[in-house]
C-alpha cells in the first residue's frame, strides 16, 4: 500500500500583519516564532508516537516549507529531499510585494480561472496540473512505500481535486481551510476484484498544537505507537426498505 503524508508549513510571517508579503521565493520570510513552535510541537509528537514512519521525505523549496521540514526532519530520521514542484502555487511578478498594495489585482478564481495570480504567475489550473503531475511523478517513483511531502495550504487543497477526481479549471463551490503543521493523509487500496483507489483517512489533523496556550501538554508518549491490524473490505451495500419488507 502506498500511503501519503502532506503536512502544512507552519505559521509564516507573510500570512500575519505587518508583514503581509506576496511570498513567492522573495517574499517568503519564514516562519513566525509561533510558526517555529507549531513545527516543533509536530516534531515531538511524531518523535514520541513514531506514527509516521516514511521512507522519504520532500519539501518545497519555498523557505517557509523548508524549514518546517528542517524542524521535523530528526523526527523522521531521513534527509529532506527538495522539490520545486510542491511549491505553492506561483505568484509572478507580485512576489514581495505588499498585499495591500495588490489585493486589488488578486483574482477570485471562481469568476476568472484562467487570469494567473500575478504577471508571469500561474492561473488556477495551471497550478492544478503542476501539482497533479508533481503527485503523479513522487508516487511513481516511490510506489508502495511510505511518502512525506512538506508543502502548502494550496498543494493539499489540489490533492483533493487530483484524487477525488473534481474539477481542475475552478476551484470547487466548498472551500477548505487546511491548519499550519496540520496532517492530511491519503492511502492507495487494491482491494481484490476492485480496481486500484484513493481514499482520504486523515484531514486537518493539528492535535499537536492545541495545547500551546494550556498548562498541560499532551502525553504522546501513552498513545499507540501503531494502528491495530486492518483487513480491507468491500462495503456491503445495506438492504433497502423494499428488501427488508
Amino acid at each position: 500500500m502506498t500511503r501519503l503524508y502532506l503536512i502544512r508549513h507552519g505559521q509564516a510571517f507573510c500570512n500575519v500583519p505587518p508583514y503581509g508579503l506576496v511570498a513567492g521565493m522573495n517574499g517568503d520570510l519564514g516562519l513566525t516564532p509561533h510558526g517555529v513552535l507549531q513545527a516543533e510541537r509536530l516534531r515531538d509528537r511524531l518523535a514520541a508516537t513514531g506514527e509516521i514512519a516514511p521512507d522519504v521525505l520532500i519539501a518545497s523549496t519555498l523557505p517557509r516549507a523548508r524549514q518546517t521540514a528542517e524542524i521535523i526532519a530528526p523526527a523522521l530520521g531521513l534527509p529532506i529531499i527538495p522539490d520545486d514542484e510542491v511549491q505553492e502555487m506561483r505568484v509572478g511578478d507580485l512576489d514581495g510585494q505588499p498585499w495591500n498594495d495588490v489585493k486589488d489585482y488578486f483574482p477570485d478564481f471562481r469568476k476568472e480561472p484562467y487570469r494567473p495570480f500575478g504577471p508571469g504567475g500561474e492561473n488556477y489550473g495551471q497550478f492544478v496540473l503542476r501539482v497533479a503531475g508533481a503527485l503523479d511523478r513522487i508516487l511513481a517513483e516511490h510506489d508502495g512505500k511510505t511518502i512525506t511531502i512538506v508543502c502548502h495550504g494550496g498543494v493539499i487543497d489540489a490533492s483533493f481535486a487530483v484524487f477525488f477526481g473534481m474539477n481542475t479549471l475552478t476551484p470547487g463551490a466548498t472551500g477548505l481551510y487546511t491548519r499550519n503543521t496540520s496532517i492530511t493523509v491519503w492511502e492507495k487500496r487494491e482491494v481484490e476484484g476492485f480496481s486500484v483507489r484513493w481514499r482520504l483517512s486523515q484531514y486537518n489533523d493539528d492535535l499537536h498544537v492545541r495545547d500551546i496556550a494550556t498548562p498541560e501538554r499532551i502525553g504522546w508518549t501513552r498513545i499507540a505507537r501503531e494502528e491495530p491490524p486492518e483487513v480491507e473490505k468491500p462495503a456491503v451495500p445495506l438492504p433497502t426498505e423494499e428488501e427488508i419488507a
